[in-house]
């Protein structure tokens, strides 16, 4: 009996998607109703002071109260979580003899929130946890605390993903926290709660949603959804973000954004790349902002994989209706976009005190960074040192 004859090359993938999800204005009065969905009876409501502040963030801790569920609130989030605000929400968490976490707010809150579910009944440090190897597996997976999440950023997308980025302040880099029940039981996304953010903020957490998507897009690997999802979220960016950015309260290009961020961190399971690898230690050394942070690394990341993804640049610019195809529509569109959402083009222009010794130190870390595993082409530490230079001081070989 005759075989078929193997094929080595054959695409191969593993896949997830993610958690239930639920997107619409208003949908925060669900809220009460959704932790009694996932089994939360004594929720731990984690968030960061300016959310704690907002009227409405009141008006939802009242109703959990009000619906038989007496949550407490621990918003000691910083604007880039390190251990030890974990540790801090953890104690609270335990004390308050919690059964869930509810978290409301953006990146910061999400990945801090993530974390305090993780180490709820876990053993160890939140860094025992990082992404790497199996280091997951250490984990007792019936010890994580059920999670839901409330979006008030449209950018990292956090609130489908299984993983949070926390700065060590051992060595001042942020490192990848992972496990997939850190992915959240169940999201509420209501674009209603992001009409007041700042233009800043609108402007840069939008680029972070692109950075994912493109750096998606561009990672290798056979993964035909994730590409689906990701060309479709520079789709929602492309035409929604620029709206938002100048009339924050366009309800439905707010409602576009926040899903545009959801279909990011959907995508990038299939990998990142050296925006991410760059703007991980640059965050941790320095307290930039991330999405702005991958604003300015995009377009020199871009010119530095140039041969390896101009294929994928007419692809994406023809998806998204440029008016200039292949690789120069895109950076292009990337430069306008940055400049119209006025923010930095280079390091130096974002005044964070970077300087050639900065670059020769956290050119190591990038190296070591898990997202620099899919960029789509190999780098040194030296290449990524002449990255972060070019960043600094504008050196962008672009042909115009």
């Amino acid at each position: 009996m005759s075989t078929a004859p193997t094929a080595p090359t054959a695409p191969r993938g593993n896949f997830n998607y993610p958690t239930a999800y639920r997107i619409g204005a208003g949908r925060r009065v669900e809220l009460a109703a959704a932790c009694k969905e996932v089994c939360i009876r004594m929720p731990l409501v984690v968030t960061d002071p300016g959310v704690a502040r907002l009227p409405w963030f009141s008006e939802i801790v009242d109703s959990l109260r009000e619906a038989g569920l007496p949550a407490a609130v621990f918003s000691d989030v910083p604007a880039n979580p390190d251990g030890a605000c974990v540790e801090a929400g953890v104690a609270v968490y335990r004390s308050g003899d919690h059964d869930g976490v509810v978290v409301i707010g953006g990146g910061s809150a999400m990945d801090a929130g993530k974390c305090v579910a993780l180490m709820a009944g876990n053993k160890g440090t939140v860094f025992d946890y990082e992404d790497v190897g199996d280091n997951w597996k250490r984990a007792d997976p019936a010890e994580i605390a059920p999670i839901v999440a409330m979006p008030t950023t449209s950018g990292t997308g956090s609130e489908v993903g299984r993983a949070s980025v926390i700065v060590d302040a051992r060595d001042h880099n942020k490192k990848i926290i992972f496990h997939p029940k850190m992915q959240p039981s169940l999201v509420l996304a209501d674009p209603e709660l992001t009409v007041g953010l700042p233009p800043f903020v609108t402007a840069a957490t939008g680029m972070d949603a692109l950075a994912h998507c493109f750096e998606a897009w561009c990672a290798p690997g056979y993964h035909p959804m994730a590409d689906g999802i990701a060309l479709e979220g520079m789709w929602y960016i492309r035409h929604h973000l620029p709206r938002v950015f100048a009339d924050g309260s366009d309800i439905v290009s707010r409602t576009h954004m926040m899903m545009a961020a959801s279909m990011g961190a959907t995508a990038f399971q299939k990998g990142l790349g050296m925006v991410h690898s760059l703007s991980h230690p640059l965050g941790g050394a320095t307290g930039i902002h991330h999405g702005l942070a991958n604003a300015i690394f995009l377009p020199y990341v871009m010119e530095f994989n140039r041969e390896v993804i101009e294929d994928k640049m007419d692809s994406l610019s023809r998806v998204i209706d440029l008016p200039r195809r292949g690789f120069d529509g895109v950076m292009e569109w990337m430069l306008g976009l940055r400049k119209q959402l006025g923010l930095a083009h280079t390091l130096a222009e974002a005044d964070i005190g970077f300087d050639e010794a900065m670059a020769r130190r956290l050119a190591p870390l990038a190296a070591a960074d898990p997202s620099q595993g899919t960029n789509p082409k190999e780098a040194t530490v030296e290449q990524l040192e002449g990255v972060f230079l070019k960043a600094w001081r504008g050196e962008l070989a672009f042909k115009g």
